[in-house]
């Protein structure tokens, strides 16, 4: 047996490993792009849309303050009233004095107020089993 011929099949078994590799990476390619397409479709699906009115309410999220007093304390500041909606999806909003400048807002910091007046109204429901009446 010469030399060379051990050479050559070893080659072609690294060729083949190669080709099998690269196999194996293009697979695992496709299927990241197959989840990432999947998780995209769910969370599309469970997002839901604020649809926003002049005059209404909100509360404005205080992503800035990072060093608060309490760690308790809410981030939410309000409430705020709607002055205009723009095309954008940036709301106008005004609060305080009612003289005050309104400003700028992007639509995703915001979120409805619901005062104690809107609350709904929960039935209660009894747990206990009805007695048995003997005919």
């Amino acid at each position: 047996m010469s030399p060379y011929r051990i050479v050559s099949v070893c080659e072609g078994e690294r060729k083949l490993q190669l080709q099998e590799l690269e196999e194996l990476k293009l697979e695992s390619y496709d299927s990241a792009m197959w989840y990432k397409e999947r998780t995209k479709l769910w969370h599309n699906k469970n997002l839901r849309k604020k649809e926003f009115e002049i005059g209404q309410r909100v509360l404005l999220f205080q992503s800035r303050l990072k060093l608060m007093p309490g760690k308790l304390k809410s981030r939410w500041t309000g409430p705020y009233v709607i002055t205009s909606i723009r095309s954008n999806g940036a709301l106008e909003i005004q609060g305080g004095p009612p003289n005050s400048q309104p400003f700028i807002v992007n639509s995703h910091r915001v979120k409805i107020y619901r005062d104690s007046s809107e609350l709904c109204v929960v039935e209660e429901i009894s747990l206990r089993m009805p007695a048995l009446s003997s005919v």
